[in-house]
């Protein structure tokens, strides 16, 4: 029995522990006094915890009742209680918010660990606890962002504005430089007026301007940069590279497929024209078809590393700093290499005979200058910066020569997945970090002074955002949830949009909203637990009798 388990081991487990439902309150009461005082009758139970006999004779009963496993005696404890709770919870808010699995998978999976019997884990139930932990992430979240808000200092934010299309029409606003997602709300169009009024009573909200705008080259949101904030429009980077990829990738790959089916059919009639005539008299006219076929093969891979060695030097052309040599660049000098790599690639598919695609690259040599303003707008905000600190030109130039680039490339090395980008970066990084550590003013800087400048060097270069990558993963991340519960209420958007601010931690262990409000937030799931009151009770079945 649980009661003669909790008499003989758990004598002070649930001092000072006080439930909010009366029922489980009492229940651990009664607990409690038997293990601190060992086999009694109701009535000393019922004089020492002050209930009446009657409550005290129904709970140990019911006790009993739900004494079916070895550890249900635990659940029956104060601690046992607090565990059950924590363990629901974060179930609930892990694997139904966070990875989109039902209530059903969930109640399976309560039910394989024996708590039928202390918790209510039917699929309505565990819809009630996700409903109200919904209801207190949303109210939760709202809270300190006000409070941050009124008392923090926010900064203009450099925003990526995106459409999602799910079950319904999300327009998405993000900081880049935080990734803090500032709007994802539901729309019914996506005209410039609906942006504006969405962008202006969120960013009113927060006390913050804009700085610049990444986008897509849609008019609308051209315009919500240039009419509605007066800021830049930088066209999205990951879009202008993926227009092309788009137009000739397809098109490479399935001539190198046909290539190596072409070589797989021919090795083929070469295989059976030799056990045929093992001599090989006859075997001339194969070996020279499959002789072809690889050379054919052979072209067709230099094409496609080729053109992905032209998409690699268009990506490390649009940089502050020369990817070789680390100097600095000017607007002019990243639109010239970019236009020299587009110019490269309308060549290269001209001499391969490649579908044409006009469209296309006009589309993206329409860009291009827009592209590289990014770039002056980027040093005249670093510029500005030092100004007031009244520096000395030999500083200016280890600042800018220096530090920026040092720190640029750090943080480019540890965002780069793709192997020979972060060669090339890494080799930039280690030539920057001997010339950095060798100068005077390095050296005679005390440790912390140098921590600060590396701090405000990483401030500048958070502050060059070419692309609204963040944005599409979110919009993967998203897609993937709806198609996991197969469409959502849209109640649940405003969760998930907390849970990403609040709780979704860099390798630093910072979440987006602690980086855009600069400040620190109590732990968003520790709150809400506190806040959730009792578990749903288990249904009483009525058994059988006979």
């Amino acid at each position: 029995m649980c009661i003669e388990r909790c008499k003989h081991g758990f004598g002070d487990q649930s001092r000072g522990v006080t439930l909010r439902l009366s029922s489980t309150a009492k229940s651990i009461e009664i607990c409690k006094c038997l293990c601190e005082n060992g086999k009694q009758s109701i009535r000393d139970v019922a004089h020492r915890t002050g209930f009446s006999k009657s409550s005290v004779h129904r709970h140990k009963q019911a006790m009993e009742r739900r004494d079916i496993y070895p550890e249900s005696w635990f659940w029956e404890t104060a601690e046992g209680r607090n565990w059950l709770m924590r363990l629901v919870v974060a179930t609930i808010y892990t694997f139904g918010f966070t990875r989109g699995v039902g209530a059903e998978t969930m109640r399976e999976y309560c039910v394989r660990l024996h708590l039928e019997e202390h918790v209510g884990c039917s699929p309505n139930a565990l819809r009630g606890v996700m409903q109200r932990l919904e209801q207190l992430i949303v109210e939760t979240a709202k809270t300190w962002e006000t409070e941050a808000s009124a008392n923090g200092e926010v900064r203009d934010i450099i925003g990526a504005v995106e459409e999602t299309f799910l079950e319904y029409m999300m327009l998405v606003l993000m900081d880049l430089h935080s990734g803090s997602i500032l709007l994802e709300e539901v729309a019914e169009d996506r005209t410039y007026k609906t942006w504006k009024a969405l962008v202006d009573n969120r960013l009113d909200t927060l006390k913050c301007g804009v700085r610049y705008l990444v986008s897509d080259r849609a008019k609308a949101l051209i315009q919500l940069a240039e009419k509605g904030f007066g800021c830049l429009s930088i066209p999205d980077f990951f879009h202008l590279v993926h227009d092309l990829v788009k137009s000739y990738s397809l098109s490479i790959g399935r001539r190198l497929t046909q290539a190596q089916k072409a070589l797989e059919k021919a090795e083929a009639v070469l295989e059976k024209a030799h056990r045929r005539h093992p001599e090989g008299g006859d075997d001339a006219l194969a070996i020279s078809e499959v002789e072809v076929c690889r050379q054919e093969v052979g072209r067709w891979e230099r094409v496609l590393s080729t053109y992905r060695h032209h998409l690699l030097s268009l990506s490390l052309a649009m940089h502050p700093f020369d990817s070789d040599e680390s100097t600095a660049q000017s607007a002019h000098q990243v639109e010239s290499r970019l236009q020299a790599e587009v110019m490269a690639i309308e060549v290269f598919v001209h001499e391969h005979e490649l579908p044409a695609r006009p469209d296309a690259m006009k589309k993206v040599d329409k860009q291009l200058p827009v592209l590289a303003a990014l770039v002056d707008f980027w040093w005249q905000g670093v510029q500005d910066d030092l100004e007031p600190m009244g520096l000395s030109p030999v500083w200016r130039q280890w600042a800018c020569e220096l530090l920026l680039p040092l720190v640029y490339w750090e943080y480019q090395v540890g965002h780069t997945r793709c192997a020979r980008r972060r060669a090339r970066r890494q080799e930039a990084l280690e030539a920057l970090r001997i010339a950095c550590d060798q100068h005077a003013i390095t050296q005679q800087l005390a440790p912390q002074i140098l921590e600060e400048w590396k701090g405000w060097a990483t401030e500048q270069v958070k502050a060059f955002q070419r692309t609204s990558s963040a944005v599409e993963g979110r919009n993967g991340y998203l897609s993937g949830m709806h198609h996991n519960q197969r469409g959502l209420p849209k109640e649940r958007y405003p969760v998930w949009t907390m849970v990403h601010n609040f709780d979704c931690r860099a390798s630093d262990g910072t979440t987006p909203a602690a980086r855009f409000f600069s400040r620190s937030f109590p732990d968003l799931f520790e709150t809400v637990l506190a806040e959730m009151g009792e578990l749903p009770r288990p249904r009483r079945r009525t058994c059988e009798v006979g």
